[in-house]
């Protein structure tokens, strides 16, 4: 009788999940151990999320930073899905989808990440836009297009929230809507870019700045209709017309692992050990934005994609640890910087002692997202692209002389 294989399910395709399942296919596994990996996601796409930004101003295609998973996995023997996850069943070791099959496992990967709440402030699930998936980048585009269209003066925006995604999509729109853009940042605390350096702080607030970017901080949003919100501000509430509010602010960890049985600490979030696996359940492993971290020196480690990218690396490699009975090893994490993109052809760098702005940290950032883009495959189109998209831009503009 044929033994079956282990099985390795990975739930969520972002940069946790995903480059798990693509570390995990290219480990050294001896033909008797070679396990069947699967991934589940709801998308039929990852996304490479710190590009978003560039989808509005059309410096990037959707193709670029939104692949399928079918083309990224091609080759590598990690199977897909395309569900959500109903349900998980850790006495059974079973995961249940909500279009698909029922999944038995040997090993379990968490790495759902979270979402935005909206609920925090009325009229906010009516009215108010996200910005997190490629299909909230349709719908702001759609909505930006039709007011473009339109014979309004100013287009008026209202991005809730001044950290890093809020100041990113404030500098971005500005540059696109040029003159017809009245654009302004609401942060209830007294700074923008709170756990920010200080120089990516000053260099970010020069960028708003020249682009006449509104700042209201110490501020709260009290409601949002479909045409105003209203602000409070030291006590006082003030009403503003408005034609679309974006909101950029909480992460709520997902329903799904809210349910499990798990070791979580306040903010739900699943606690795991140095080597990334949750509490009395060793083969469940959890990485990204719903694991409450800290790595083998003791610093707790924060939820961004830089994280996540190099979790999934002692992920893929702990798990494969874990069946050839070999040392897991314990998470340690390297703060390798921040990068920014501040408008077009600027961004801001932090890194290895690095203090860069303007279009050479530009550059660096583009070059250094590249690198981290999910397969070589991708990599060489994508960068095939970008050096040969301006020389046929140009040649275009000549033949039009």
């Amino acid at each position: 009788m044929t033994q079956q294989p282990v099985r390795i399910c990975i739930l969520g395709g972002g940069f946790g999940g995903l480059y798990t399942a693509l570390r995990l296919s290219q480990l050294p596994w001896a033909k008797q151990e070679q396990p069947e990996i699967i991934l589940v996601d709801r998308c039929d796409r990852f996304l490479f999320s710190p590009l978003l930004y560039e989808l509005m101003t059309g410096e990037l295609q959707s193709w670029e930073i939104a692949p399928p998973f079918s083309e990224l996995l091609a080759g590598t023997g990690v199977r897909f899905y395309q569900s959500m996850v109903s349900g998980i069943d850790l006495e059974a070791k079973e995961v249940h989808l909500q279009n698909g099959p029922d999944l038995p496992y040997d090993r379990l990967v968490l790495a759902l990440g979270g979402d935005t709440p909206l609920d925090q402030v009325p009229g906010a699930a009516e009215h108010a836009f996200l910005f997190r998936t490629i299909n909230d980048a349709y719908r702001l585009e759609e909505r930006l297009r039709i007011l473009e269209e339109s014979e309004a003066e100013k287009i008026r925006i209202a991005i809730v929230g001044a950290g890093y995604s809020g100041v990113e999509l404030g500098c971005k729109l500005a540059d696109r809507l040029q003159e017809r853009g009245r654009i302004r940042l609401i942060e209830q605390a007294d700074q923008i870019l709170r756990t920010s350096t200080e120089f990516n702080r000053e260099t970010a607030s020069k960028a708003l700045e020249a682009r006449g970017i509104w700042l209201d901080l110490e501020t709260g949003v009290e409601t949002i209709a479909a045409d105003n919100l209203s602000l409070s501000y030291k006590g006082k509430v003030d009403t503003i017309p408005v034609d679309i509010v974006l909101w950029t602010v909480g992460t709520r960890i997902a329903e799904i692992i809210e349910t499990l049985p798990l070791k979580k600490n306040g903010r739900g979030q699943v606690t795991v050990t140095p080597t990334l696996q949750a509490i009395d359940q060793p083969e469940i492993f959890a990485l990204g934005d719903l694991a409450d971290c800290k790595d083998a020196d003791g610093q707790q480690v924060p939820g961004t994609a830089q994280v996540a990218l190099q979790q999934a690396e002692y992920a893929g490699w702990n798990l494969w640890a874990s069946l050839t009975d070999r040392p897991l090893l314990p998470f340690r994490y390297q703060n390798l910087g921040e990068m920014m993109t501040l408008g077009v052809d600027n961004a801001t760098l932090t890194a290895l002692g690095l203090k860069l702005d303007g279009p050479f940290a530009y550059v660096a950032r583009r070059l250094a997202y590249l690198y981290r883009m999910p397969t070589l495959d991708h990599q060489v189109r994508v960068g095939v692209n970008w050096i040969t998209q301006p020389i046929l831009e140009a040649l275009s503009i000549f033949d039009r002389k």
